[in-house]
């Protein structure tokens, strides 16, 4: 029984396996109940723990590969060391690198996105937390006077509305959401540009009778809807049914980022992008006006002037806003956003380090436990760069394989929005997976080869350092 589990380094793996077990178990269930002050905290988080089963299926797995070896031979509990062990430890350290990675990129997007908001001279309304909404006794007079305010004082602002649903048939039989935005914010975030065709006009008269809107659809709708088509519908926000005219597509996988969650993205690709003027914001619904205000972007004015919107929304609403300047959204992104990502960043390198930690241990341990056969294959005529091939392939095997069970992963959630014909999620490539997916799993694969020579070269190290003719009488 020299080389069972039963020595006491082996009973230490299983203890260490049952308590990272019991570890990752309580922290999934602390991560539920969590309140996180970041929202982009909570969106990386959340990716985490969407997979939770899996991540405590491969570790209660390790632990049964562990007992396994109990009845089986020294070679059996090489391949469970080495297979079961070294790959799944390093599969939950390549998920939470290809997490991290894609979390940081979708903040970057998102700040990309939004910095041309940034300007010392912008305010953006926040509704207060403490603010009570009353839907119910908020009229369109009432909101109609607002906007009317902002007229007359000649601020200038930019608002956008989606996530409303209309009844388009199409060739994915996709629901179709529709999304609003005037002419300040079209010209300000650059994401709904047309792709091909003509770029939305904001000056069609909508007291005429028969009146062609001009928009943009995304690319999912162009085979059913091209250039020059007319989309006949019943609109969710005027409340009765409209002729659009298709003026232009969107790129395809065409995204808006979430503006207090900068990695959080809802994808176009089902969508109708309306623009916005007067004329259609006074015939528009009392829906369309409070979504508006709820983010609304006043540009080029002062505090003052902003305060004084303020009360006019909470005398003629009863909502309470706080408007945040350039300098304040800055500090909150610092303060929240910045250090979430540090978190987020640092976090997954810590916990690769210490299970790459036990995958090195784990292989030296394999190498003690293949020792004499390593050795007799030196002493017949194996070399040593021969032998480090050979553990390279090996390697780039088992990572390979490593890294298609996470590309399995990634397309099963996106292409998952396929399947529940979800259109804000749903997005074109292989299976789904957009560029920001491939860029992560580039990195994931970048970690791999890094790990890989760590650890062969770790092996290598070890075996050199032990004589051929100590190792042949092992």
């Amino acid at each position: 029984m020299k080389k069972s589990i039963y020595r006491i380094s082996e009973r230490m793996e299983l203890f260490i396996s049952y308590f990272i077990c019991f570890g990752v178990a309580s922290l999934f269930e602390y991560l539920k109940n969590i309140k996180f002050k970041s929202l982009l905290m909570e969106m990386y988080f959340k990716q985490i723990y969407d997979f939770r089963m899996v991540i405590l299926l491969i570790f209660s797995f390790m632990v049964l590969a562990f007992h396994y070896q109990i009845a089986n031979r020294k070679k059996t509990e090489v391949y469970c060391r080495i297979v079961v062990g070294v790959s799944l430890l390093l599969f939950i350290s390549n998920y939470l690198i290809f997490v991290a990675a894609r979390s940081t990129i979708a903040t970057v997007q998102g700040y990309e996105e939004f910095k041309t908001f940034n300007k010392p001279d912008n305010f953006v309304a926040n509704l207060d937390p403490d603010s009570h909404i009353d839907l119910g006794r908020i009229g369109k007079q009432d909101t109609q006077k607002v906007y009317d305010y902002m007229e007359q004082q000649k601020l200038q602002y930019a608002w956008f509305v989606d996530g409303y649903i209309a009844d388009v048939p199409n060739y994915y039989n996709m629901e179709v959401s529709f999304a609003y935005l005037n002419e300040n914010y079209y010209q300000l975030n650059q994401q709904f540009q047309a792709a091909k065709g003509e770029d939305l006009t904001f000056d069609y008269p909508m007291e005429k009778k028969n009146i062609e809107i001009p928009v943009l659809v995304g690319s999912g709708l162009s085979k059913d809807y091209p250039i020059g088509s007319v989309i006949k519908v019943s609109d969710p926000m005027l409340e009765k049914e409209v002729s659009y005219r298709v003026k232009g597509l969107l790129e395809k996988n065409t995204y808006h980022s979430n503006m207090y969650s900068l990695s959080s993205k809802q994808y176009y690709n089902f969508s109708v992008v309306v623009p916005v003027n007067a004329a259609f914001l006074e015939r528009a619904g009392v829906t369309l006006h409070i979504q508006g205000l709820m983010d609304v972007i006043v540009l080029d004015t002062t505090r003052e002037q902003a305060e004084k919107l303020n009360q006019v929304m909470l005398n003629e609403l009863g909502l309470k806003y706080n408007f945040y300047s350039q300098e304040e959204n800055t500090k909150y992104f610092n303060e929240y956003y910045y250090n979430s990502t540090k978190v987020i960043i640092i976090l997954p390198i810590i916990m690769s380090i210490l299970i790459v930690a036990l995958a090195v241990w784990s292989s030296l341990a394999n190498v003690w436990l293949m020792l004499k056969d390593f050795t007799i294959n030196l002493f017949v005529g194996l070399s040593y760069g021969k032998l480090r091939k050979i553990l390279y392939e090996f390697y780039t095997i088992l990572f390979g394989i490593n890294i298609l069970m996470l590309f399995a992963i990634v397309a099963y959630s996106r292409y998952g929005a396929w399947l529940r014909k979800d259109a804000s999620f749903s997005t074109f490539g292989l299976l789904g997976i957009v560029s920001m997916d491939w860029l992560s799993l580039g990195i994931a694969v970048v970690f791999n080869i890094f790990i890989s020579v760590v650890i062969v070269e770790i092996m290598m190290y070890r075996i050199k350092k032990v004589p051929i003719s100590l190792g042949v009488l092992q």
